[in-house]
């Protein structure tokens, strides 16, 4: 919080209302779901922050060691009127010039927070944020390698699940009954279990393909553990593999480790995507690898920064990402291996462990 205030008075930003349940958490470590209702958080640079909530949770965010005020509402309550009310009795009413996540901040909020300054100069903060959420501290690393060993428990659990005849959706279901008994809560997204030819697809959606003998199996899941995510993709033979899947796993764990080796402070993020590009493209499979090779991860589990070749920006000790190359046949199948990366003082580690090379479920 003291950073951000700092960032707030070094460019005469007078107050910022930041409004995405990541960011208010990243800033007050209080993660909650508000769905309709308002949730914010009123930093100003030299005087003491504020959270508007549903009252409901009042009680939560005090005991997740939030020491500063508090405005509760209730739902029938107009919470901007109260927020209103209290900045007028601590005389901070008069802001000309009021920070926002301009990204995330509805047209409708945007408009009552312009009433509420009565009318500021409006500045786009959200970059700050995204900057000062991608570099990791100890504390956060610590909960990200927790987070990426539940997902190789995740993948572990799916594995064990699989047998000829299931369905997809019995072994998501299975996967996600063991994750639940780990004590987790929510999966960073939609789990993914693909069978066969709906490996192909990037995004496909399981349903009720059952697992037949040469079969690739693609797992693609993530958890959401103490506000942190991780995100691992895995992808499997089961009981044997045709020389041309096996051809492509071997091109995607070759890029794989092309651009893991390249993952280090100094160098450019766009590398790791075209690093990883020019191996697909040299075997002939270029079009068949359509999306950048990974993204940021945090308390999102897509965020900042994007990993694709267009991306100038610079490696630093700390970040935290996905590197995840695929080749998707819609005809044959896919192979996507996703690891999570954290870059280090002379290179990277990968917090996801389950291991890489080609494995035939038997």
């Amino acid at each position: 919080m003291n950073r951000f205030s700092t960032y707030l008075r070094e460019n005469n930003i007078e107050a910022a209302f930041i409004n995405s349940p990541e960011n208010v958490f990243y800033l007050t470590g209080f993660l909650t779901d508000p769905h309709e209702r308002l949730l914010g958080l009123l930093v100003f640079p030299e005087v003491d922050p504020i959270v508007v909530l549903p009252a409901m949770e009042e009680g939560q965010i005090k005991s997740a060691g939030w020491s500063y005020e508090v405005i509760g509402y209730a739902d029938h309550e107009d919470p901007w009127e109260k927020v209103k009310e209290k900045l007028r009795r601590n005389d901070l009413a008069e802001v000309r010039t009021a920070g926002i996540e301009k990204q995330v901040l509805s047209y409708g909020r945007s408009e009552a927070l312009l009433q509420l300054f009565e009318g500021p100069d409006v500045i786009d903060i959200e970059s700050e944020l995204n900057e000062m959420r991608l570099v990791k501290d100890e504390q956060e690393v610590k909960i990200m390698r927790e987070a990426a060993e539940l997902a190789d428990e995740g993948i572990e659990a799916g594995i064990n699940a699989l047998a000829e005849g299931v369905t997809e959706m019995e072994v998501l279901a299975e996967i996600e009954y063991q994750l639940k008994k780990k004590g987790v809560s929510q999966m960073s997204f939609s789990t993914m279990v693909l069978f066969g030819e709906k490996s192909g697809q990037p995004h496909g959606n399981p349903g009720d393909r059952k697992l037949n003998r040469g079969d690739l199996v693609l797992f693609d899941l993530g958890v959401v553990w103490k506000g942190y995510t991780s995100d691992i993709t895995r992808t499997f033979a089961f009981q044997s593999i045709t020389e041309e899947k096996r051809s492509i796993y071997d091109k995607v764990h070759e890029a794989l480790q092309a651009s893991l080796a390249i993952s280090k402070p100094g160098s450019r993020i766009g590398d790791l995507d075209q690093t990883a590009r020019e191996v697909i493209d040299e075997a002939g499979y270029g079009e068949l690898f359509p999306h950048r090779i990974g993204h940021g991860l945090g308390i999102n589990v897509h965020e900042f920064p994007s990993m694709s070749h267009l991306n100038d920006g610079i490696l630093k000790e700390g970040m935290t990402f996905t590197i995840e190359p695929g080749i998707y046949d819609p005809t044959v199948g896919g192979v996507r291996i996703e690891e999570d990366v954290l870059i280090t003082k002379h290179g990277c580690e990968t917090l996801t462990k389950t291991p890489t090379e080609l494995r035939i479920i038997k």
